[in-house]
């Protein structure tokens, strides 16, 4: 049940509004004489948008013309659709800012649904300008017609549909507000051709009237008592964060909460950064491929506190199983999200900078009131598992690379202030486990969808966005070929990213479940991209035909020479392809479907878990 707002909570809602007035009024302009796609490119200005991954199309053509006039817009040509959702989804990342994406009607449209699809389930705040066909001919099957809205409304937090060309700048406006308050997420604009080509006013809104919208950021002052007493006085809590403590810009505070707790804390995929790896409380990641003591710390737990976190199947395994004898305190932006999966005894609805911001005093009386928790016995246990499970990987028998140690020494060489941006599979894996992860916003992935192709556009807009950092896409060979012509968006912008491919010449992750469940048989998975096989494509090639600089790495004795001569090169984009072993496998592994507890540390190695106190 929905607790009643407070009279502080109406008070912050009430601010909150007002702030938007006030900023749409410091925002106003003289009204105009304009063509509607001039109020759109004059809207995007004004809401502070600055850059546009797009590619023209006939319904979206008229919104390209003024924009080449823009001073304040830059516009990266993609040559692909869900190259420039997938952009604007890493400059978001990287930057905390609003993402945009520009397309034409139908196919162009609908190129964007993998990429609405991926922000929706990471909560990454984009903004979609498609156009339409014109108002008459909407509904009559017209050329390049498609329902992108009714297409779209799964995947969005809103999807407008505008006829009129005077509703361009309120609905721009509303569109950026909604997809970076409350729980970020992508929010679509389809125009109507017609509406871009009429002569209209362009006024912009002194208000906005979103009825039934209005996300609640305090959080309740009980509820947050409540947590306080339970954090204080549990024996073996932990700290489950998620990628919504990175989306808040809460990483500060709570790295103030871990101290003051001292709990042991875990940072799921989406979080990886939110807490310094380097910090003694870290455990690393939880869930499928993580560390041994992350998930027996969740498992063996009597409080667990969720801090932007979904409890989604890949933590929690058999969710029947998972921390049987826990607590559990769950704070989020989003109420639906609170007791979705797992029930609550203290659910917070709140922006996580309110909720841990209010937290750390109450904390701190109870501290006073009733002391800090004895929890030596379970830093004991804890530094147990990580004594005798440590990660770690071992060599491989085939003599290619082990491409943890390729991913590994990236890391090291290039540092906590880079940016890296993981495709989808076992490189993914490899490189949230083995890269050390310092500040938030430095590791960019598809955590939730699961999109292979993602990496190599996202570290384009993560590049664009954050221009002085060093950013490598961390890409597989299968991942690599869905998206790599966007290499040639980055040579031609200037956009010099540099590309690890890890390249087993298969579709790694796959290869690995048939591995263990379906008897070694490898059907369909491998790609012919090496191992002694005609490298069908050549990434070296393919690298210098987009322009780029090409590198192989065959053997360990190349790899840091490699990497810091992709590190030197600053006027291209830059592809090493290292060629690794097909066999080698992300371990830990909980299988999908099973309980947490029988987590393989190795291929037929788990853990022996000690007694309960």
């Amino acid at each position: 049940m929905t607790a009643t707002p407070t009279p502080a909570q109406l008070a912050a809602r009430a601010e909150a509004r007002e702030q938007v007035r006030a900023d749409l009024r410091a925002k106003a302009v003289t009204a105009e004489e304009v063509t509607g796609a001039e109020s759109l490119v004059r809207s995007l200005e004004e809401v502070g948008a600055d850059t546009v991954f797009g590619i023209p199309g006939g319904a979206i053509l008229p919104a390209y013309d003024p924009l080449m006039d823009s001073k304040r817009l830059r516009h990266v040509l993609v040559r692909h659709e869900q190259g420039g959702g997938h952009a604007a989804s890493g400059y978001a990342h990287a930057t905390g800012k609003v993402g945009v994406t520009m397309a034409t009607s139908g196919p162009g449209a609908t190129n964007l649904v993998t990429p609405l699809a991926d922000a929706h389930m990471d909560s990454i705040p984009m903004v979609a300008i498609t156009g339409q066909v014109a108002a008459g001919a909407i509904g009559t099957d017209a050329f390049q017609e498609a329902d992108i809205v009714g297409i779209t409304m799964p995947i969005t937090k809103h999807s407008f549909l505008v006829t009129d060309p005077a509703e361009i700048p309120r609905t721009i406006a509303e569109a950026f507000h909604i997809a970076s308050t409350g729980r970020p997420g992508p929010v679509l604009v389809d125009i109507a051709k017609s509406a871009m080509q009429m002569n209209t006013t362009f006024s912009w809104p002194q208000d906005l009237a979103l009825p039934g919208y209005h996300p609640v950021t305090k959080p309740h002052a009980k509820q947050i008592r409540e947590a306080a007493k339970l954090l204080a006085t549990a024996r073996r809590p932990v700290l489950y964060v998620g990628g919504g403590v990175v989306r808040a810009g809460a990483s500060e505070l709570l790295r103030k909460l871990v101290d003051l707790s001292g709990a042991p804390v875990v940072t799921t995929l989406m979080a990886r950064g939110a807490v310094p790896d380097s910090h003694p409380q870290n455990l690393g990641m939880p869930g499928m491929h993580g560390t041994v003591p992350a998930v027996a710390a969740l498992q063996k737990a009597d409080l667990i506190f969720a801090l932007g976190a979904r409890f989604d199947d890949r933590v929690t395994g058999k969710l029947s199983s998972f921390a049987p004898r826990a607590a559990i305190i769950h704070a989020d932006i989003d109420p639906a999200e609170i007791g979705k999966n797992r029930a609550v005894d203290v659910p917070i609805v709140g922006d996580l900078r309110e909720v841990i911001g209010d937290l750390l005093p109450e904390l701190a009386k109870e501290h006073e009131a009733v002391g800090r928790p004895d929890l030596e016995g379970w830093w004991r246990q804890v530094d147990g598992w990580r004594e005798t499970y440590p990660l770690g990987f071992t060599e491989t028998a085939d003599g290619h690379l082990a491409p943890q140690h390729v991913i590994q020494r990236l890391g090291e060489l290039a540092g906590p202030d880079a940016i890296y941006a993981g495709g989808v599979g076992q490189h993914q894996m490899w490189a949230a486990q083995f890269i050390r992860y310092e500040k938030p916003r430095t590791w960019i992935n598809s955590g939730g969808l699961g999109t292979m192709g993602y990496s190599v556009p996202a570290a384009m807009g993560a590049k664009v966005g954050q221009p002085d950092a060093e950013v490598w896409a961390i890409d597989g060979d299968g991942c690599f070929q869905m998206t790599n012509q966007e290499l040639a968006t980055c040579t031609i912008n200037d956009i010099p990213i540099k590309v690890a491919v890890i390249n087993n010449s298969s579709l790694g992750m796959v290869r690995q479940w048939q591995t263990l469940f379906y008897n070694e048989r490898y059907s369909n998975t491998d790609l012919h991209t090496g191992h002694g096989t005609a490298r069908v494509p050549d990434f070296v090639k393919l690298a210098e035909a987009y322009g780029c600089e090409g590198i192989r790495v065959e053997s360990p004795s190349e790899v840091d020479t490699a990497i810091k001569r992709a590190r030197e090169i600053d006027d291209r984009p830059v592809v090493v392809d290292f060629t690794v072993s097909r066999d080698a496998m992300v371990w830990p592994m909980v299988a999908a479907g099973v309980s947490n507890d029988d987590i393989q540390y190795a291929r037929g190695i788990s853990p022996s878990w000690e007694r309960e106190d």
